[in-house]
């Protein structure tokens, strides 16, 4: 795994390489769009839609860290990776048009409390005023991984306490019994206990692992998301976690796919910041027919294929004959940052 600090700096990529590339004038408005404009990572429920968000764009600087612009918008470094196969987030060229998946299709389960989907390292909260907030995740890494089930909220802390489990101090023998708040403590300013012993929902000391499989189980986010989230969640929110790699939905009237990475292609994002294409995954196919029903026939079937083999991680339009991604038609201001 490519370590997070103390990287050599290594010379800069050429801006000729492949990849979208915009005239003076919309390099200009994306620089002014880019000062004032921020994420959007709470939507409001849309009726008989399975789709919150949209697709936007950045565009790279020479002195941009695209795991900055990642934390910016509430995305992690592997997501992005996945859907701009081979671009360097820590040395990207400059003059790139990155494509941010802020669009995302909601999960297969009951759209109240918590829904943590494993597969895509995002978190969903469906607030009783309606509203939804999705937010990128940290998980456990593997021989450590984040559990399957339902559990809920037991309770809540601010600046917490960490005691490390017997199992981690065993991996790690210099660790103090306790670790008090502060500057130090691997769970941040806020912390969400799940009924699940030893296992949470927390802030971080090290951003850059979120969005990735890092943890030793917990369930980590940003520490500026973890704080405001921290506010509205009450203590009993029921809590689901599931591993849905391929997600379908409806919006507008027509159906939509979502496929990510399996785990074995995260690791591969991890090194090589590109991945290995595999083919669909078994029963993806039967999955999509079943949630078309009756309109299976008006489905696309060579771009189901061909995403399922991509694995790009944000939703594509797979039946009708629009254009097939979320706002991706044509690049506007609004769409720049």
């Amino acid at each position: 795994m490519r370590p997070m600090s103390g990287r050599k700096p290594r010379p800069r990529p050429s801006a000729a390489g492949k990849g979208p590339r915009l005239g003076r004038r919309a390099l200009l408005l994306a620089g002014l769009s880019a000062a004032t404009l921020g994420p959007a990572a709470v939507w409001a429920a849309r009726p008989g839609s399975d789709l919150i968000g949209r697709l936007r764009f950045h565009l790279t600087r020479r002195e941009d860290v695209l795991l900055d612009v990642a934390r910016r918008w509430d995305l992690g470094m592997l997501e992005l990776s996945a859907a701009n196969p081979g671009i360097d987030p820590w040395i990207p060229p400059p003059d790139r048009l990155v494509l941010l998946p802020t669009a995302h299709l909601l999960p297969d389960a009951p759209r109240r409390g918590i829904v943590i989907n494993l597969a895509e390292l995002r978190l969903y909260y469906f607030r009783p005023d309606g509203v939804i907030e999705t937010h990128a995740i940290g998980i456990g890494r593997q021989g450590r991984e984040t559990p399957l089930g339902t559990t809920r909220i037991v309770r809540k802390a601010k600046n917490p306490t960490w005691y490390p489990p017997a199992s981690i101090r065993r991996e790690d023998p210099s660790l103090p019994r306790v670790v008090p708040p502060g500057p130090d403590n691997p769970l941040g300013t806020r912390a969400l206990y799940l009924g699940w012993p030893s296992y949470l929902i927390h802030g971080t000391i090290k951003p850059y692992g979120v969005g990735r499989r890092v943890s030793a189980g917990c369930i980590r986010m940003y520490p500026e998301q973890i704080e405001s989230m921290y506010e509205r969640v009450p203590i009993g929110t029921p809590v689901r976690v599931l591993e849905q790699t391929i997600k379908v939905g409806w919006h507008e009237g027509e159906l939509w796919l979502e496929a990510h990475p399996d785990y074995d292609q995260l690791e591969e994002l991890e090194i090589r910041y590109t991945m290995t294409p595999k083919p669909p995954p078994a029963g993806a196919f039967d999955h999509i027919r079943r949630k078309a029903g009756e309109r299976a026939h008006e489905i696309d079937w060579d771009r189901v294929e061909a995403e399922l083999v991509a694995r790009r991680g944000y939703p594509v339009r797979i039946t009708g004959s629009r254009p097939r991604t979320v706002n991706t038609a044509a690049v506007s201001l609004g769409d720049l940052y």
